[in-house]
C-alpha cells in the first residue's frame, strides 16, 4: 500500500509518500521559521497563506522524488487537528480534493496521536506505553493502550513547554525559534545558577503548568541584570526547570499507569538536554524510554502516513465530510 501523508497543522508544510506505513519513499518538510522570526512566534494568517502557496508544489516534488504518480497512491492520511485551524484546513481540503478526484480512501488523523506514534517510523513498540508529546502548542501525556486507542493522562493547564521557551526568547530578544536558541546558549551555562520553581511537580496529577515558571523568569529578570556573563547560566537554569518537570511528570504517569515503556515525541523532544535527562532518569527508574529521532520530532507527513496505516488496518476510514478542529477533548 502506498500512502500519501499530509501535515499542515502549524507552520510546517509537510508531505510524505510511504509504503505500508514503514518505508519512506519520499518526504519533504518545508519550514516557515524565517517568515515568523520577526514576530517571535507563529502568525496564523501568514502560516495558512504560505501553506496554500506551497502544498501543491511540495506534493508534486514528493511524487517526483519517489518516481510515482497520483494514480499510484492507495490511501491518503492527513492531519485533521488539533492545530491552527486555518493551517489545518489547507491540508485537509487538499487531501479531500485528491480523494474525491481519484476515488481514494481518506484517513483524518489526530496530530498529537501521530506524534505519540512517530516512534513506529523507526522501531516497533509493544503496547501499552505512555507517550509524552511536547511541542510549541502541546504538552500532553497519553496512555497508548493499543493501535488507534489512547486516553489522556495529563496536559498543560496553561502554556505549553515550547511556548514558554519561545516567549522567554522573545522577551530577551535572542531570536526564534526560542527553544533551539535557548538550548544552544544553555550548553555553556550552569543549570543550578538560579533556583527556578518546578510548577506542579510535587502534586498528585499528571498535569503541567508553565505560566508560573515564565512569570518567575520575568520576575528574576526585573530584579537582576542579565548580561553576556550571566545569560547562558540563567537560560540553563530555566531549561533545567522545564526538563525536570517534563521528566518527573512523565515517569509519574508511567508508574500510575503501571507501564514500563515511555515514548517521547514532538518538537521539544529534539532538545538535547531533555533527551539526556530522560535517559538519566530512565536508568534510575528502570524504565525503557524511546525518543524519536530529531527529524521525526518536528511536524511531518511521515508520521501522519504511518498512523494512517494503523487506522486503515483497523478499517477506520474518514468520510469526505470530516471536519478540521483546533482543539481536542482532554477530559
Amino acid at each position: 500500500m502506498l500512502i500519501l501523508g499530509i501535515d499542515t497543522s502549524c507552520d510546517d508544510t509537510s508531505v510524505a509518500l510511504m509504503e505500508e506505513g514503514r518505508k519512506i519513499r519520499s518526504h519533504i518538510v518545508s519550514s516557515q521559521a524565517d517568515l515568523h522570526k520577526r514576530f517571535g512566534g507563529v502568525v496564523p494568517e501568514i502560516a495558512s497563506r504560505k501553506h496554500v502557496e506551497q502544498i501543491d508544489v511540495i506534493y508534486e516534488e514528493v511524487l517526483a522524488r519517489a518516481g510515482a504518480s497520483a494514480e499510484d497512491v492507495d490511501l491518503v492520511g492527513v492531519t485533521a487537528g488539533p492545530g491552527l485551524i486555518g493551517s489545518v484546513l489547507v491540508g485537509l481540503c487538499f487531501a479531500k480534493g485528491f480523494c474525491l478526484t481519484l476515488d481514494r480512501p481518506l484517513v483524518g488523523v489526530n496530530h498529537i496521536e501521530a506524534h505519540a506514534m512517530s516512534i513506529f517510523l523507526e522501531r516497533d513498540v509493544d503496547f501499552p506505553f505512555v507517550a509524552l508529546v511536547v511541542s510549541g502548542g502541546h504538552t500532553i501525556i497519553l496512555l497508548m493502550e493499543a493501535p488507534c486507542r489512547f486516553r489522556v493522562l495529563g496536559s498543560t493547564r496553561d502554556d505549553a513547554a515550547g511556548e514558554a521557551f519561545d516567549k522567554i526568547a522573545k522577551f530577551l530578544g535572542i531570536g526564534y525559534p526560542g527553544g533551539r536558541i535557548i538550548e544552544e546558549m544553555a550548553r555553556s551555562g550552569a543549570r543550578d545558577h538560579v533556583a527556578f520553581p518546578r510548577p506542579m511537580m510535587d502534586d498528585n496529577t499528571c498535569d503541567f503548568s508553565f505560566s508560573g515558571l515564565k512569570t518567575a523568569f520575568l520576575t528574576y529578570a526585573k530584579k537582576h541584570t542579565i548580561d553576556d556573563s550571566t545569560i547562558n547560566h540563567v537560560l540553563a537554569s530555566f531549561q533545567e526547570a522545564i526538563c525536570d518537570v517534563l521528566v518527573s511528570k512523565t515517569i509519574r504517569a508511567a508508574r500510575l499507569a503501571n507501564v514500563e515503556r515511555v515514548v517521547v515525541g514532538g518538537g521539544v523532544a529534539a532538545n538535547g538536554r531533555l533527551r539526556e535527562a530522560f535517559l538519566e532518569r530512565s536508568r534510575q527508574e528502570g524504565l525503557e524510554v524511546m525518543i524519536s529521532s530529531p527529524e521525526f520530532c518536528t511536524d511531518n507527513g511521515a508520521m501522519v502516513a504511518s498512523l494512517a496505516s494503523f487506522h486503515a488496518a483497523a478499517g477506520m476510514y474518514s468520510g469526505l465530510d470530516i471536519k478540521g478542529y483546533s482543539r481536542m477533548a482532554i477530559r
